[in-house]
């Protein structure tokens, strides 16, 4: 059967890469991928498979192939939202709708899964057990479409989930990989403060919201540098600061955002209960008042030791001249809510590298001059559909 579906999915490399570059057309928002996932739908008309739409929260898809004689259920999942970007590529296939692209991989992510679950329908009568393909909505935004359709019970019957993303950190037939904690965690904060607002010859009468910002600002960056165990991962950005007043008045109040990053949940409490203190401190301090909104969203992910070690053999294993290369990845700080999936269920979230032949220094995700090589579109079809042959035992 390997062999089989290795060759189903070379010639089709064509046709994945023409699902690629219509959805990277045709971008859709989080939340809002109601053609995208239409022509998902479409794609799985008439195949002899159970569908399922508007999974969760909003518009995901799983398509369940049953095979042919009883055993383990597996999960693959591939995202399709894209991100509120104005594309800079260049490309002939450049988006279409103005102000959003697919600056992260999801085009690339759907459109091999796509093919490889379709080989997998022409196969499954050849393998035991049973395979859901999840196609996920808002991955980008939170709450995300992974936690929903987690609670939605769809995947209960789930012992293992694998998925891939592609990264531009080396070249196609690069395929990373890395054991227990992989991706950060994320938090959200807003912090408005309130001060008093003066004329700036005289700011004993008032009450400086700024310099009580600013302080905030420096203050939170010493949780990182005194509070965390220097070997424990952590990241504070500040990613707004609305302080936009005039030159000589003394502004009243400002409002920070920011973004944190964190590996292990106990990174997660001190890194919240620290920004809560400062703020109490500040408060004090400066006679402000202030008002924090403070949001944890996606977890840090986790692959499974055990099945990260069965993917990473598998995949050392195969001899195929399309994968060049199997290495081990460090710690990326870039969150993911296929976390939620690996929270309940063990499984492997692994790399695709992609960047672009003739670049050394490529655009990173979430770039709006992102782009990938395609040859990694047939890297990770086959890596993925290795896995399953694996898993089931099948040569």
């Amino acid at each position: 059967m390997r062999k089989k579906l290795m060759e189903m999915l070379e010639a089709r490399k064509d046709e994945i890469i023409h699902i690629r570059r219509y959805l990277h057309e045709n971008p859709e928002l989080s939340f809002k991928e109601e053609k995208t996932a239409q022509y998902i739908l479409d794609f799985y008309k008439g195949k002899d498979v159970e569908v399922q739409s508007n999974v969760g929260n909003g518009h995901g898809i799983i398509v369940t192939i049953k095979g042919g004689k009883p055993g383990k259920t597996i999960a693959l999942r591939a995202d399709f939202d894209a991100l509120p970007i104005l594309e800079e590529t260049g490309l002939p296939f450049k988006s279409k709708n103005e102000g959003v692209m697919h600056a992260c991989g999801h085009d690339g992510h759907t459109a091999y899964l796509m093919v490889l679950a379709d080989c997998l329908i022409q196969l499954k009568d050849e393998f035991p057990g049973t395979i859901k393909i999840i196609h996920q909505h808002a991955e980008e935004v939170p709450p995300g479409g992974a936690k929903s359709i987690v609670d939605s019970g769809a995947l209960n019957d789930v012992e293992n989930i694998f998925g891939i993303h592609l990264l531009p950190m080396a070249k196609a037939g690069n395929v990373g990989y890395h054991s227990g904690y992989s991706f950060a965690g994320r938090s959200y904060f807003k912090l408005g403060i309130q001060g008093v607002g003066g004329h700036g010859s005289s700011p004993h009468l008032a009450n400086d919201a700024i310099v009580a910002g600013s302080y905030f600002v420096t203050a939170v960056q010493t949780i990182i540098s005194r509070r965390l165990n220097p070997m424990d991962m952590g990241v504070i950005t500040i990613g707004s600061f609305d302080g936009k007043g005039t030159f000589n008045v003394i502004k009243d109040c400002v409002e920070l955002e920011g973004d944190i990053r964190y590996m292990t949940e106990e990174t997660k409490v001190t890194i919240e209960k620290e920004v809560r203190r400062i703020v109490k401190g500040i408060e004090a301090e400066f006679g402000v008042q202030c008002e924090l909104t403070y949001i944890s969203d996606y977890p840090p992910l986790y692959n499974n030791p055990d099945v990260t070690a069965m993917v990473k053999e598998i995949l050392e294993s195969t001899n195929d001249p399309d994968i060049k290369e199997v290495v081990e990845y460090p710690q990326l700080s870039p969150s993911d809510d296929f976390a939620y999936y690996l929270e309940k269920i063990p499984g492997c979230y692994f790399y695709i590298g992609c960047t672009p032949k003739e670049i050394e220094k490529p655009y990173f995700n979430h770039n709006p001059k992102f782009d990938i090589d395609e040859d990694a579109l047939i890297v990770a079809a086959k890596s993925v559909g290795y896995v399953v042959c694996g898993y089931y035992g099948l040569e």
